[in-house]
């Protein structure tokens, strides 16, 4: 058994814990893009391209993350692509986040009432220029708070990349356990760091919620 200090063990699981929020990063900001270009082409509505889309949320949203993250690491090996952990625990979360951005945003998009587009197309506004002028600046509003929130989401998913060696916070909590033979104390540390990172997101979702609903009254 090693003997680790307070200090140590949380000292290493803090270090640990910006792999955690790099990961996270990653995740949402790529996701968000490949998020918004499903979104604008589902709003576009071609058939088979619609279609496809679709069936990519329906796929992602259906199946377990932890799944994905053994597809991405040992399916891409199995076709002759090189891979990393870092790649493959990044490339699953993307598309992972970006399936369920899609569908908030396109319900976004829904609760903007027909009537405006209708609306948009009698002042002879283009397709673009009704999302840009009309449309965006409603779901932006809508779609802030619930983006937030599923952030939270995302940083308590990465928790299973550890299963594919992934270094975050919950797999150093598991190496330094296994060394340490202390579990409740480590993960204790493990599990209030995630609340401290998660926590100030959740009320900031939340507050934004009720801001925007007090503005729309």
């Amino acid at each position: 058994m090693v003997e680790f200090s307070v200090w140590d063990i949380s000292r290493n699981l803090l270090f640990a814990a910006r792999w955690t929020l790099v990961l996270s990063a990653i995740a949402m900001l790529g996701g968000a893009t490949v998020a918004f270009t499903l979104l604008v082409l589902r709003l576009v509505n071609y058939g088979l391209i619609n279609k496809a889309i679709i069936i990519f949320v329906e796929l992602f949203q259906g199946t377990p993350l932890l799944m994905q993250l053994f597809l991405c690491y040992f399916g891409l090996a199995l076709i002759g692509v090189e891979t990393s952990v870092w790649l493959s625990a990044s490339f699953a979360l993307i598309l992972y986040t970006a399936a369920y951005l899609c569908e908030i945003w396109m319900g976004c998009v829904r609760s903007v009432p027909k009537g405006q587009w209708f609306a948009g197309q009698s002042l002879g506004l283009t397709f673009t220029q009704q999302l840009k002028f009309i449309v965006f600046p409603q779901v932006y509003r809508l779609a802030v708070a619930p983006t937030v929130g599923f952030l939270v989401q995302v940083i308590k998913a990465t928790a299973l990349t550890s299963v594919i060696g992934f270094v975050e916070l919950t797999k150093a909590g598991t190496m330094i356990s296994n060394v340490t033979f202390k579990p409740f104390l480590v993960f204790s540390f493990v599990a209030l760091i995630y609340f401290m990172i998660c926590f100030p997101l959740s009320w900031f979702a939340t507050s934004l919620e009720l801001r925007f609903a007090r503005a729309v009254r």
